[in-house]
């Protein structure tokens, strides 16, 4: 275990054996937020998806990406890098593809941050205006977060996994009393699972919701770096992770269709969209004001947790570009304790200008700043995690690989699934970000700048600098010397 120290040193690394399996788990929980996942994303998948049919939504997205994790979970073991499923996509698809994925991980998860400090920053006014009569301005209260998760991740990833397991405990323990009152109170409805109600409504906005409320799994690759053992810690994390979050979401929902009636849970949600109370009402209902107040609070601990734990996974991409020299090398500077801290400096830097540009122009955070960070954001990653999974099955056919359930029909089947949910994204972009504004209906094109400069910067670095181009192959195996690479074709 590395030393902790408070100056940064000449690219010294990040820090190893960090993490075992329940600080990635945590790690990536906190990212996911439960108990704001419940208040925001799966109040609007209950509203515009399909009312109680959201639970087999939930399970259905699980089941894609547990098939997806078989293949991810294998090509793990064989590449570990701080790059996640820019690696990935470097390893299956060839460098040019890897430069397009680099890139649309860098603007998805820093675009997620500045997004982030909007929602924290505005919920966590609402809450001391409402239990303290403090009034605090948004970006106020937003900057004060973003300066602590700062200084958690400058600590130490060991630190930033300790703080999110306490706050991931917090939040999940509100909904796990939730869950007992109303199983106690009124019960279980076992007619979700019903096809009339599986499949009433809007299926495919259900299970578009129900996928962004996953988003944050795909964090594990980040950390192999940082974790003991990581050929087992990484998919070991991945699995429990995705069954986790399915479990959390599923019960949670299944507790607030009950509680509201499963038919007439989708209309009760929709008349509680101008507020966005749906799940507090409930909760007052069954919990109390005590309670209701302390879900308020956790709320403000929740999305606090999301932040801090997408500022470490926007740094890492950004530690990890800047290690091969796609991005400017001292993005690579860490500190003695082997936090990336140049790279943290500027998702803060980045972060914060961003939301301070919308906070001096005068504009609502929750109509103008989130729904461009955080909409954009989401598209970002679902498009990459379908890149992965292209990736993880294209690699193993490239090499003749014989485990044909692990690296073709279940990474297969969920790439499928998560190609599906990539275009309900794009044809439902607009409700994803909460915004129809033009500006957010043009966010999709983002991509294909992405796609164009991705193949353009990978055709100058093969003429220009083709050294750095070699190393976007060789620093894939930087922390994987036994691994074969005859079979890896010059791309």
């Amino acid at each position: 275990m590395s030393t902790s120290g408070s100056t940064p040193g000449p690219a010294s690394g990040l820090a190893r054996n960090q993490l075992g399996v329940p600080g990635v788990v945590f790690l990536v929980l906190a990212a996911v937020a439960p108990l704001t996942g419940a208040i925001v994303v799966m109040s609007l998948a209950i509203a515009l998806g399909n009312g109680g049919g959201v639970v087999f939504a939930v399970l259905a997205v699980a089941a894609i990406l547990l098939l997806f994790a078989v293949g991810y979970a294998a090509m793990s073991r064989d590449l570990v890098n701080a790059g996640g499923f820019y690696a990935f996509v470097v390893r299956g698809l060839g460098r040019p593809a890897g430069l397009v994925a680099g890139f649309i991980a860098t603007m998805g998860y820093n675009f997620f941050v500045a997004g982030a400090i909007g929602t924290s920053g505005f919920f966590t006014s609402l809450v001391a205006a409402d239990l303290l009569g403090v009034d605090i301005p948004w970006y106020v209260a937003g900057l004060v977060m973003m300066l602590a998760s700062f200084l958690l991740a400058r600590g130490g990833i060991e630190i930033s996994a300790k703080v999110l397991g306490v706050a991931l405990v917090l939040e999940t323990l509100v909904l796990a009393v939730f869950c007992v009152a109303v199983l106690v109170r009124t019960g279980f409805s076992f007619s979700v699972f019903g096809t009339d109600v599986a499949f009433s409504g809007s299926v495919g906005l259900a299970l578009l919701f129900a996928a962004t409320a996953f988003l944050g799994f795909e964090a594990t690759a980040l950390f192999g770096e940082e974790s003991r053992d990581p050929r087992r810690t990484i998919p070991r994390a991945t699995y429990a992770a995705i069954t986790i979050i399915a479990l959390i979401h599923a019960l949670t929902v299944w507790a607030l269709v009950s509680a509201a009636g499963v038919q007439d849970a989708q209309q009760v949600a929709v008349d509680r969209l101008a507020t966005g109370d749906f799940v507090f009402v409930l909760i007052e209902q069954y919990l109390g004001t005590v309670l209701l107040d302390l879900a308020q609070v956790l709320l403000v601990v929740s999305m606090f947790a999301a932040l801090l734990a997408f500022h470490n996974m926007a740094a890492r991409y950004l530690y990890a570009l800047g290690r091969v020299g796609i991005l400017p090398r001292g993005l690579a500077t860490t500190r003695t304790n082997g936090a990336p801290q140049t790279a943290l400096v500027a998702n803060f830097v980045f972060s914060v200008a961003i939301a301070a540009l919308f906070a001096v122009l005068g504009l609502d955070p929750i109509l103008s700043l989130v729904p461009v960070m955080i909409g954009f954001g989401t598209l970002c990653v679902l498009v990459l995690q379908l890149m992965a999974a292209t990736s993880v099955v294209v690699h193993f056919r490239r090499v003749r690989d014989t485990r044909w359930w692990s690296t073709l029909v279940a990474p297969g089947l969920g790439m499928v699934g998560l190609l599906a949910i990539c275009v309900m994204a794009v044809d439902n972009f607009t409700l994803v970000a909460g915004s129809d504004a033009l500006y957010v209906r043009l966010l999709p094109w983002l991509l294909v700048l992405a796609l164009v400069g991705g193949l353009a910067y990978a055709v100058w670095l093969r003429r220009s600098r083709p050294e750095v181009y070699r190393a976007l192959n060789t620093d894939l195996e930087r922390f994987d010397p036994a691994a074969d690479r005859t079979d890896q074709p010059a791309r």
